[in-house]
């Protein structure tokens, strides 16, 4: 597929990044853009990543070959019924967003599923913004990539085979696949997790125990309820389906369980657990999770000076520290201080140093 002129529609995190990613495997591509603030189309033009200054008119996209939609996905629907007026016949429309109903609707009714592929990558960060996008972030991540039956199979295939080429590795399913895969594994959890946080506050009382407690297992199990939660509106606004079908799922998952627990079924209970672990204990964990976490557990003695030694064996070395906490509740730890890098270069050369100054270091098994 030779692309000589791609469009964006926003330019945070991952459209930065596709755009990144395009630039460094194919040069001389020519790149458009607009986003919701100036700013940030004048900071892409500063560091050369597209050739406008200044947000862009629905017109000028198209001259594009590609057109990446990058916003949330109720936005990136609206921005389909404009661009149809404007694209050329054999322009591709592709988006990046978490949804594929609403949107795959939208191209049918407009009569363009032989122009639009659906895109989600599945990577990021719990940084946003263009700073802080990087060529790297499709490399071995999972690209999900949808499409009407209407659309042309050999475009199809040659877009799949470009994605790849910016170092994602395609995957292709229908729409409502997807859309059932995602509530699945990622849209249902979230749910889950914002809906414990909130059990957990409404509890706790005016000496905040919980919160004083929280820690590890909590904490990691509700990390995802830190999500933008105008993204999460938009999402389950869009997969309403698909997400209440699974959360009715899950309701008799949690009652099988309540049940058992209720009865005093050991055997229930056992069994309940079993399945889940051998389940989850099938699952690798692959190196493009969304969110990758760099971190050590570390015993150290409590003694005045020994928090400050770790910190300086691994500032000698030039390792720069993301976080570090100690772990007053560690009924489900593997240390006392817990340390978190940027990368995973960095954790292990701390592991490295600090098991050779006889440190007892481990690594959380995700």
């Amino acid at each position: 597929m030779k692309a000589k002129t791609i469009g964006f529609v926003g330019l945070g995190l991952i459209g930065g990044s596709i755009a990144k990613a395009i630039l460094k495997i194919y040069p001389n591509t020519r790149i458009l853009a607009t986003a919701s603030r100036a700013s940030t189309i004048e900071a892409a033009f500063d560091e050369r990543l597209i050739d406008n200054n200044g947000l862009l008119k629905i017109e000028q996209f198209g001259q594009c070959d590609i057109i990446f939609l990058c916003s949330p996905v109720k936005i990136n629907c609206d921005y389909l019924y404009k661009l149809k007026k404007v694209v050329k016949p054999d322009c591709i429309i592709t988006d990046v967003g978490s949804v594929k109903g609403d949107i795959t609707a939208v191209a049918r009714q407009l009569g363009i599923t032989n122009q639009f592929i659906g895109g989600h990558p599945m990577t990021g960060s719990e940084l946003t913004g263009l700073e802080h996008s990087s060529a790297s972030l499709l490399e071995n991540a999972y690209y999900i990539l949808t499409a009407d039956s209407a659309m042309n199979q050999d475009t199809y295939n040659e877009f799949c085979d470009y994605i790849g080429s910016l170092g994602a590795i395609p995957i292709k399913l229908t729409p409502e696949d997807h859309d059932e895969a995602t509530a699945a594994i990622s849209h249902v959890p979230h749910v889950i997790a914002a809906s414990l946080v909130n059990l957990v506050q409404d509890i706790d009382d005016e000496r905040s125990i919980c919160k004083t407690i929280a820690a590890g297992g909590f904490k990691d199990i509700t990390r995802i309820a830190s999500g933008s939660p105008t993204m999460w509106q938009h999402i389950f606004l869009s997969n309403r389906d698909a997400v209440l079908r699974l959360l009715d799922y899950y309701r008799d998952e949690l009652d099988q369980f309540r049940t058992a627990i209720s009865k005093a079924d050991g055997d229930e209970i056992l069994e309940l657990w079993s399945k889940a672990k051998d389940y989850r204990d099938s699952i690798s964990i692959p190196d493009n999770a969304l969110i990758r976490i760099y971190e050590l557990y570390c015993d150290i003695d409590d003694k005045p000076g020994t928090l400050v030694g770790v910190l300086q064996l691994l500032a000698n070395a030039d390792i720069s520290i993301k976080n570090v906490d100690i772990i007053h509740n560690r009924e489900f730890e593997p240390g006392v201080l817990r340390i978190e890098f940027y990368n995973e270069d960095a954790m292990k050369t701390a592991q490295t140093i600090l098991s050779h100054n006889n440190y007892y270091v481990r690594q959380r098994t995700n």
